[in-house]
């Protein structure tokens, strides 16, 4: 029967549980927080994510934005459905349930077709099919990780597997975390995304090595971008004008590559809509997306 266990791989202890932008704007100005769900650990969010809030403050009149990192999925799920950001960058997931919590989309990331699962096995394994990973060990970040959790899992499931009896599911934190889970024989498959596996192999070129890509599953809806009712208009359609044009300028160009991404556009709620389908489907049939019983992770790698 498979379990379903928590654990972080990499740990890093000296890594602060929140990273917060540091230059204080003026006393007049209002602050802005903006949350970047867990698309990578503490530190790496904040070097990719610091230079576009740092862009767009440059624009801001009326106020400033100070990004905010969260440790893992938990601490994130809980500021985000709490209404603690003003501006938010949550997975497909979690821009669904935010519209309940006072936030609408304003707009997402594009480049739909990387929104996808990937499913990692080490070159040297035997693993040829799905059924081969019964009695196996799959790694993943979060259980509302939708591209690198839940979408693998549905995969799977299409593909004759139980993940709640045939594996043991491992929520490892972070998208590094579950990567260097299987590369170091901890986890016999991983589930990742395009964006976070190609800045991996950059960094860590050993991994590609020994690791590919065995299986991807369909895309849908990228991450969205989201505000709190409650932001003024007069912030929200100066950030907008900044990021949606971010590709008009080398500097936002080097912003974009370094988020794996080549622009942001508009949306709307009703962009989400196949989002919320495809989350009543996976419920029904695979598993309750938020499990009460699990502990929160440690903090990632």
């Amino acid at each position: 029967m498979g379990t379903v266990t928590l654990l972080t791989g990499c740990q890093d202890t000296s890594a602060p549980p929140e990273l917060r932008y540091a230059n204080q704007p003026p006393l007049n100005e209002t602050v802005y927080l903006f949350g970047v769900h867990p698309l990578h650990n503490p530190k790496r969010l904040f070097d990719v994510y610091q230079p576009m809030i740092d862009y767009i403050n440059t624009r801001l009149k009326g106020g400033q934005l100070r990004l905010e990192a969260s440790r893992n999925y938990p601490s994130y799920d809980r500021k985000l459905f709490d209404g603690h950001f003003d501006f938010a960058l949550p997975n497909p997931y979690q821009t669904v349930v935010s519209l309940q919590h006072g936030y609408r989309v304003f707009g997402k990331m594009a480049d739909d077709e990387n929104f996808r699962g990937i499913i990692l096995v080490r070159k040297d394994s035997d693993i040829d099919t799905v059924p081969d990973l019964k009695g196996k060990v799959v790694s993943y970040p979060a259980p509302t990780a939708l591209a690198a959790t839940m979408m693998p899992q549905w995969y799977l499931y299409q593909h004759g597997l139980d993940i709640n009896q045939d594996i043991t599911n491992r929520y490892v934190g972070s998208q590094e975390s579950s990567m260097m889970n299987v590369y170091l024989g901890k986890s016999d498959a991983a589930a990742t995304w395009p964006p976070p596996w190609q800045a991996f192999i950059k960094e860590r070129p050993e991994v590609a090595k020994k690791v590919m890509i065995k299986w991807q599953t369909p895309h849908l809806v990228n991450n969205g971008l989201v505000v709190k009712n409650s932001v003024p208009d007069m912030i929200l359609q100066q950030v907008s004008h900044a990021i949606f044009h971010l590709q008009n300028s080398e500097e936002g160009q080097a912003i974009l590559a370094a988020m794996e991404l080549t622009r942001y556009e508009p949306a709307t709620n009703e962009t989400y809509h196949p989002v919320k389908q495809f989350i009543h489907e996976f419920e029904t049939q695979v598993r309750p997306i938020r499990m009460p019983s699990q502990a929160e992770p440690q903090e990632p790698s």
